[in-house]
């Protein structure tokens, strides 16, 4: 990873103000994204993977055997089921979800990064613990699909 590209690309993110942009170096993706004023850097992905390289664990993973989706982490940092201590969940086992809708926060170096459901449905069970550590590709919740 070039940290000298990912500063620059933090900084021209900032000047020209967008809310974020992607670049393609070498086979290397970064990607910067400003979230209500902070920056959210996301590690860059190999985008020509080398053969022992494990390929990458999508947002959303299909459960074909029990006909449900997984709502994946994107990330390695810590579960939050809700913004604040105080403040009630996003969403509990039960709630119909639509995409885009926040269903959890992954604290990360500091930067809280909103996950949303990429599907419609119900939230059928809520795999992650509030507070824990996840790993990337951990799923969080599993989703029936309407």
């Amino acid at each position: 990873m070039d940290f000298e590209v990912l500063k620059k690309l933090i900084k021209l993110a900032k000047e020209e103000g967008v809310s974020g942009l992607s670049v393609d170096d070498k086979g290397v993706k970064y990607e910067v994204t400003l979230a209500g004023g902070q920056v959210v850097a996301h590690a860059p992905v190999h985008t020509n993977p080398v053969p022992h390289t494990p390929h990458p664990v999508p947002a959303t993973a299909s459960t074909e055997e029990e006909g449900l989706t997984a709502v994946t982490s994107p990330m390695v940092g810590t579960f939050y089921r809700s913004p604040s201590p105080e403040a009630p969940p996003f969403v509990q086992s039960g709630d119909e979800v639509e995409p885009g809708k926040v269903v959890c926060i992954i604290e990360a170096m500091k930067l809280f990064n909103e996950i949303e459901a990429e599907v419609r449905g119900k939230i059928v069970k809520i795999l992650a613990e509030n507070g824990k550590p996840v790993e990337y590709g951990q799923k969080l919740f599993l989703i029936k699909k309407a």
